[in-house]
Formats: C-alpha cells, sequence, structure tokens
C-alpha cells in the first residue's frame, strides 16, 4: 500500500519515496518483498502520489494497481472488491522501512492455510521504548499498535486473529520526521553490524 502523500511527514518527497539511508522506503519494503516466499507483489497506487506511481512503473519488480488515495482501508476495498486480489492476501504498508523477509515468512507460517484475517501488531511500550510515534492502536487492545503489515482473509469473518511480535522492524513505521531519523539510525546500525562491526 503506497498511496499516501505523507502530510504528516513533511518530506520533500511524497511518502513512499522518503530516503531512509539514500533508499525510498517503497524500495526497501519491495526489497523484502521480494527475498520472502511471497510469489507476486503488487503496489497499490493513488493519485495521492504520482510520483511513486511512475517511480514504480520504470522498475519491472512489480506490478502497479489504482485506487482512489481514500485512505488505507477504503483503497484496500475497492483493490479485493475490483477483483484484482483473491483472499487471503498479506498487505504491508510502504512506511515500513526495516522490514525483513524472515519477518515475513514467519508470519505466513505462522498463518499457515487459513482465511482469516491477521493483524501483525508491536507494544505501544516497544514503540514509545525506541522513541517511535504511536498512530494508531488496536480498538480491542490499547496497548498494541499495528505494524502496517497484515494478512486479509475473506471479508465475511467477523474476529480477526492478531499475532503480537517484539521487534523494532516492525515497531518503526515512518510517520514524522522522528520516525525518519530513528529508522536511519537503526538502519545504520543494522548495517554496521551486518560488516561485522558495532559502532
Amino acid at each position: 500500500m503506497c498511496g499516501g502523500s505523507g502530510t504528516r511527514l513533511e518530506s520533500q518527497r511524497e511518502k513512499p519515496l522518503h530516503p531512509i539511508g539514500g533508499v525510498p522506503m517503497v524500495d526497501r519494503v519491495a526489497t523484502a518483498l521480494e527475498a520472502s516466499r511471497i510469489e507476486t507483489i503488487y503496489a497499490a497506487v493513488s493519485p495521492n502520489a504520482p510520483e511513486t506511481r511512475a517511480h514504480l512503473e520504470r522498475s519491472s519488480r512489480l506490478e502497479t494497481i489504482e485506487t482512489d488515495g481514500d485512505g488505507y482501508v477504503p483503497d484496500l476495498l475497492s483493490v479485493l472488491d475490483g477483483g484484482e486480489l483473491r483472499t487471503p492476501v498479506l498487505t504491508v504498508a510502504a512506511d515500513l522501512p526495516l522490514l525483513e523477509a524472515a519477518a515475513v515468512d514467519r508470519v505466513l507460517a505462522t498463518h499457515g492455510d487459513v482465511n482469516r484475517s491477521r493483524t501483525v501488531c508491536v507494544p505501544a511500550a516497544l514503540k514509545r521504548r525506541l522513541g517511535a510515534s504511536v498512530e494508531s492502536r488496536l480498538d480491542s487492545n490499547d496497548h498494541l499498535a499495528p505494524t502496517g503489515l497484515n494478512v486479509v482473509g475473506t471479508t465475511d469473518e467477523t474476529e480477526d486473529m492478531i499475532d503480537v511480535r517484539y521487534t523494532y522492524r516492525l515497531a518503526v513505521n515512518v510517520n514524522r520526521l522522528q520516525d525518519s531519523r530513528l529508522a536511519k539510525a537503526l538502519v545504520d546500525r543494522s548495517e554496521s553490524v551486518d560488516r561485522g562491526r558495532i559502532d
């Protein structure tokens, strides 16, 4: 899902194209999905982010699906109602730049063949401890914050499954400049670790 303009972020770029460590967030998410068990990747774009659509269409990495840009849930429902995708489908927000393939694969393995919806959350306390903004909470549990990684099952199920994860990689959604700075620091730190040194 990458059709937002990102007004809260106050970026010079559209939100999905906002760079973290020099790489647009949407490209970081696409890289994680490509390395996961996911077979086909679609990007839900909108008139709110025309540069994002052009950026993604220049790439052969994924296919775009046009939405009205009315918001995450309305746009997702329009994609599902339009018949472009069949459930269950994994959805990921483009503002999750620390996402890794392993996290995606763990969610898929936990979900299995069930055709119910699954909301992946982190404790709101983890987000606060990291210094990440807490923009939303689960209606059913004020202590949990949705991550932007979900499995959408059949729409006639009344009860979603809740999947709580305790990882900083799912806790940082870049909604504000402070989140962008935090994500950059965490990317730099993980790249230092990958190179064999800890700064």
